[in-house]
This record gives structure tokens, sequence and C-alpha cells, in this order.
């Protein structure tokens, strides 16, 4: 998990720098949105872990009681960390070989961390974990690998290209930003980082998982019935 959510943050930068480079040379941000969906393509290709692609089925895995709810914080707290700490490494890489990059990382940050806390980037939260989930759910609905890597494309354009406030794309900008000198402190970082991971988690599950949850609830009751009543316990067990 660890391992794999240390690719995630580096494959996820990967999109960035590609981001980065387009909105240097054009100023537009829905091109530069295009080119960050070869971080997700790469995600998706590489079986890596992103934090907020675990908001449908390791939630329909607690639901149906085939996990629980200790499993889910444990994958959750692991690729956060995992991701941000892949991320903070592979953009002071970036940093390293594009200085030239540095004024657009700056406004690219600013951006996000001078953004007051008001409804309008409290719904901009909401969609950025709605659309990535429903990128992870169109990604599971179909065994075609091209269908899924347009999946990321749309997934990619929408988050980055419209800039919603994603939790780990955002936070890789700003420690680029923090990285060339940008006046961006840990207060300011967290302060953002804190309501967005709240409200991407919020929008992923109620805009998404629930929904479909609903539209699956027999599936969900015989899985249920299936299932251990302690899958913590079964799986001690069966160690």
């Amino acid at each position: 998990m660890i391992i794999t959510g240390l690719f995630g943050g580096m494959e996820v930068g990967l999109g960035v720098m590609a981001y980065l480079a387009v909105l240097h040379e054009t100023g537009n941000h829905l091109l530069a949105g295009l080119a960050f969906s070869v971080g997700l393509i790469a995600i998706l290709l590489a079986h890596s872990e992103l934090f907020t692609e675990d908001f449908l089925m390791p939630v329909a895995a607690v639901v149906s009681r085939e996990g629980s709810i200790g499993q889910l914080g444990k994958l959750w707290g692991g690729t956060l960390v995992a991701n941000l700490a892949g991320g903070w490494i592979f953009m002071w890489l970036v940093m390293q070989a594009f200085p030239e990059w540095e004024s657009t990382v700056h406004e690219a940050a600013f951006h996000f961390v001078d953004a007051p806390f008001s409804m309008q980037t409290i719904c901009l939260a909401i969609l950025g974990g709605s659309t990535i989930t429903l990128m992870t759910r169109m990604q599971q609905g179909t065994d075609s690998d091209p269908a899924r890597i347009a999946a990321a494309i749309g997934g990619g354009f929408l988050l980055a290209g419209l800039q919603l406030f994603h939790s780990i794309l955002d936070s890789l900008l700003i420690f680029g930003a923090v990285q060339s000198g940008a006046d961006i402190s840990f207060v300011d970082w967290i302060s953002w980082f804190s309501y967005t991971l709240l409200f991407n988690i919020l929008g992923g599950i109620m805009l998404v998982t629930v929904l479909r949850l609903v539209r699956t609830k027999e599936l969900v009751q015989r899985r249920r019935a299936a299932s251990p009543q302690d899958p913590d316990a079964a799986r001690g067990n069966q160690d």
C-alpha cells in the first residue's frame, strides 16, 4: 500500500509536470488540464494508488461487511501520506529541472492557498471529490482499456482544467511553489488542505458512492448476509 501510494504521488506529479509545461507555454488552463491527464493514465496503467480513488470500492466493501472501518482507515491514511510524500519528492525534481516555471507554479499555488473559505470553495472541493470518484467508477465499469483511458482524460480535463479543488493534485502545485521560494507556510497549506480533503471525501461518497449503493441495494444486502460480522476477526482466523 505504501509503495503503490508513493508511486501514485509520483505519477500524479507526472501529470502536474505536463500541466505546468503547457500552462507555462500557453497560459490556457483547459489545454493544461488535458495535459494533466497523463498522470491519471499513468496511475491507471501502472496500477498505482491515488487517495481520492478510494472513495468507492473500499467504502462499498465496508458497507457490505467485506472490510472494516479500521481497514478503510489504514488504506486512506497510508495512501494519503504516501501520495503526499511521493508528490513532494517528485515536485522537488521538477522544480530543479525546470526553474523557468517558477512564476507559473507560484500563480497556480496561490490560486488555492489564497482562496477564502466560502461556499464557492466548498463546492469546488465537493466537485473535485465527486469527479475523481465518478472517473474511478467509469473505469471499473468496463473491461476496455481505451474506455478507461478516455475516462482518465475526461477526469484530468475537469480536475485540472477547471481548477477544481483536489487535495493531492493541488498540494503538489503548492509543494512546487514552496520548493521554489514562494511565501507559503505550512499553516497556509494545511488550512487549505484540511477543508479540501474533507469536502473531497464528502463529494466522492455522497454524490457517487451512496447513490450507487442505493441503486444496488439488493446486491449489497446479499453480500452483507454472506460476509462475516467482523471482517477483521475473519481475516485473523484465515491468517
